[in-house]
């Protein structure tokens, strides 16, 4: 069967005042609707409990295919789709409300004055306002910025590539792209996706020891999958160039400790305010001349930014930056988001220290330039280890589970990394299927 042809509802275990009325009343109230991978699908029919009777013959069913029980639902935890910030956005709605009449966004340019001439200068604007107000990057007058918009960072980071990286008729061999394991699962495919002359994955930078080659080196800052704070490992920086990631470094998952200052760093609306279907990245890019090679890389795989998108993005930020404020009127957003995870760490913290299955990385306390207090890292993901040589992905899998394998982050199947960024309902959902693996009791 298809995974076109299945969906699945991700059921409340408490009442709604809004049931769907072809839900069986035994599972609560219906929240949300998709489809399901063909990974999930699988899982889904090897289930004995997915043949309920009792649904089944629910006469309010309209089609009992489409009900899914709770003891069936799959947790897919791998992709990091970040619907925690719903709850936010939602009390946000008039206040981060956008509204584009038709003549609008007709042209291709934005800007024919600025270096990046697809940007919008509203956009621009409130980047280095929410920069400046949070205090991660140093974006001060007399050291200046190049902002280069993308299509997500996926898209900037393949342009940083093609920005860094020799010519092919400099050599016979493209740089190598490297990147200190567990790295973010994504880089070997963008890297390689279009099988470029120009650069090529090169794994582990801590593997890395070609002396006599270029390089780029990806730096994850707090790093995906584990959440670690990370500095260079290839320390030849007359050959190399380095492209710094910091997708998560912002106070809702780790402290500031001090403003970033590097040549080229990118970040992302997806992880900053959890947009991420907008799919609005930038770069800060110090070197006029890479910063053009990057918007001509935008410019010719797709002729700009979606202008909708980013004046979308430029309310969104807007509303974060007054959130900031100490005479806001409304609640701030990174001290929200924040509350959220911290909780949630708390809790999935609690439960695995009941037994001895996992294990987890505990972070530093360090002052917070934005809170002007102490406060730890407290991840978008989980990075768990099962005890011995166990496939924790695997495991997670026959619970209903699907984590990211640790071996797509260059490092053993004893690792796995879970989302802790879904909604209430999935992340509760979460904690019960681990206590059963656990075989521990959430209520005591």
């Amino acid at each position: 069967m298809g995974a076109a042809w299945i969906a699945i509802v991700t059921a409340r275990l408490s009442q709604h005042d809004d049931p769907v009325p072809w839900l069986s009343p035994k599972l609560g109230q219906a929240r949300t609707m998709r489809w399901l991978t063909p990974e999930e699908v699988d899982l889904t029919l090897a289930d004995p409990k997915v043949a309920d009777p009792e649904v089944v013959e629910d006469p309010g069913v309209a089609d009992p295919s489409m009900v899914c029980p709770v003891a069936c639902i799959v947790i897919s935890g791998p992709g990091g789709d970040p619907t925690m910030f719903e709850a936010y956005w939602k009390k946000m709605s008039e206040r981060s409300a956008v509204t584009l009449a038709g003549s609008q966004s007709l042209s291709y340019n934005s800007d024919t004055k600025n270096l990046s001439w697809y940007l919008e200068p509203k956009l621009e604007q409130e980047i280095r306002r929410l920069h400046a107000i949070v205090s991660n990057v140093a974006v001060e007058e007399d050291d200046h910025y190049y902002i280069v918009v993308g299509t997500g960072s996926s898209q900037l980071i393949q342009a940083a590539f093609y920005a860094l990286s020799q010519p092919p008729d400099a050599g016979d061999r493209p740089t190598t792209v490297v990147c200190a394991a567990p790295y973010y699962s994504a880089y070997p495919e963008i890297t390689d996706l279009v099988r470029s002359r120009c650069f090529k994955w090169g794994g582990d930078a801590r593997s890395f020891e070609r002396d006599d080659e270029p390089f780029i080196e990806l730096v994850t800052t707090p790093n995906n999958p584990d959440g670690a704070i990370r500095e260079p490992v290839v320390n030849r920086p007359h050959q190399g160039k380095v492209v710094y990631d910091l997708a998560y470094y912002w106070p809702h998952f780790t402290p500031i400790t001090s403003p970033a200052n590097h040549d080229l760093m990118l970040f992302t609306i997806s992880k900053c305010t959890g947009h991420a279907g907008s799919r609005i990245g930038w770069a800060l890019v110090r070197d006029k001349e890479v910063a053009k090679k990057m918007i001509k890389f935008v410019d010719v795989s797709t002729i700009g930014v979606s202008k909708d998108s980013q004046l979308r993005a430029a309310k969104i930020l807007e509303t974060v930056s007054d959130s900031c404020s100490t005479a806001a009127d409304i609640e701030n957003f990174f001290v929200f988001s924040r509350n959220i995870l911290k909780e949630r760490w708390n809790r999935l913290r609690e439960l695995v220290k009941v037994a001895d299955l996992f294990t987890l990385l505990k972070y530093p306390i360090q002052y917070c330039r934005f809170a002007k207090d102490m406060a730890d890292t407290i991840p978008a993901f989980g990075w768990i280890e099962s005890k011995g040589e166990e496939d924790c992905a695997e495991l997670l899998k026959k619970h209903k589970i699907l984590g990211r394998c640790g071996t797509k982050f260059g490092v053993g199947k004893q690792f796995a990394r879970i989302s802790l960024v879904s909604k209430d309902e999935e992340f509760n959902l979460l904690l019960q299927r681990l206590s059963i693996i656990q075989g521990t009791d959430l209520n005591h």
